[in-house]
């Protein structure tokens, strides 16, 4: 079994964001095999179709750049490297990411390019068991997480792949409570 411990940052805006589509706009993931040893990365940024220009919130929130996904490979394009990556027809695998929200998001924008969303269906939220796992009622933040389990967040906050590096952490430390 290979865990593909991953997460995404999309297109943002402050306030309202109604009639907004979000798009991903950089991919990060670490695959770890059933010991929790890490065996490679992928780290891809992705130019956004429907709304193009990032919002300044959005670039300030990631310190994603308009020339970064101006520059960048487009989503359908990113999410097939990504799935070779995961080598999705002929390796055993599960995804595993912080909260829902990123799933919601590959899945929305696999649908949007036309991509089927089967291989999706191997997945879990590490947010809500690491929850029932340690029996808090309040949702908790990865970075604040962290803290708690007295593991140093090491790059920048809603960065993909430092956030997915991070997530790595605290799944290796849970890596026999995982539910799956």
């Amino acid at each position: 079994m290979r865990f593909i411990i991953f997460d995404l940052e999309a297109t943002c805006w402050e306030g309202n964001q109604v009639g907004r589509n979000q798009e991903v706009i950089e991919f990060g993931a670490v695959s770890a095999n059933q010991l929790g040893d890490s065996m490679s990365t992928f780290k891809r940024l992705v130019r956004p179709e429907q709304n193009p220009r990032l919002s300044y919130y959005c670039t300030h929130l990631t310190g994603i750049t308009q020339g970064d996904v101006d520059t960048a490979k487009p989503f359908n394009s990113v999410v097939i490297d990504f799935m070779e990556w995961i080598d999705i027809e002929d390796e055993e695998y599960l995804l595993c990411s912080w909260g829902d929200k990123d799933i919601e998001f590959l899945q929305s924008d696999c649908r949007y390019n036309g991509i089927e969303t089967e291989w999706l269906h191997r997945y879990i939220d590490l947010k809500a068991q690491y929850h029932s796992i340690r029996g808090l009622q309040k949702k908790r933040g990865l970075k604040r997480v962290l803290t708690f389990e007295q593991i140093e967040f090491e790059g920048s906050h809603h960065r993909a792949f430092d956030d997915a590096a991070n997530l790595f952490s605290l799944f290796t430390k849970y890596r026999d409570m995982w539910m799956y």
